[in-house]
């Protein structure tokens, strides 16, 4: 049930991203990704509400949590959970861990980035020649 409950979340947030990525690009223009921007910041701020809402009132039914947050935030952003992480390690005082994961989810995940567009440019070039 707990899959379901977070499947259709993440279709709901999915269409809401895209829907914020649309508005943001008619408004701005798609020069500079001011929709993965408004996205990643409102889904931080979201998720600091529902969590912090969640800690202080117990009884939110665990399908509930997850349809909002795993759902609906991951498939809007999982930015939300990677900030959430991150807060968590600095308010408990995790100094180290914290700057690691901040700077390893960062580094790390441009890099595998660039890795990814790599493999594919040389398998296409591969193709060619």
């Amino acid at each position: 049930m707990i899959y379901l409950v977070v499947f259709l979340g993440a279709g709901l947030g999915g269409a809401f991203r895209l829907g914020v990525n649309e508005l943001a690009a008619r408004l701005f223009g798609g020069e500079f990704p001011f929709g993965t921007l408004i996205i990643n910041v409102v889904g931080a701020f979201i998720m600091g509400v529902l969590t912090e809402y969640f800690a202080f009132r117990g009884g939110v039914s665990q399908e509930l949590r997850l349809f909002l947050t795993t759902g609906i935030l991951g498939g809007f952003t999982t930015f939300s959970t990677f900030a959430l992480e991150s807060v968590v390690l600095w308010e408990r005082g995790q100094w180290m861990p914290f700057v690691a994961y901040v700077g390893l989810s960062v580094f790390l995940s441009l890099g595998a980035l660039i890795a990814g567009f790599a493999v594919v440019r040389l398998i296409i070039l591969a193709q060619t020649i």
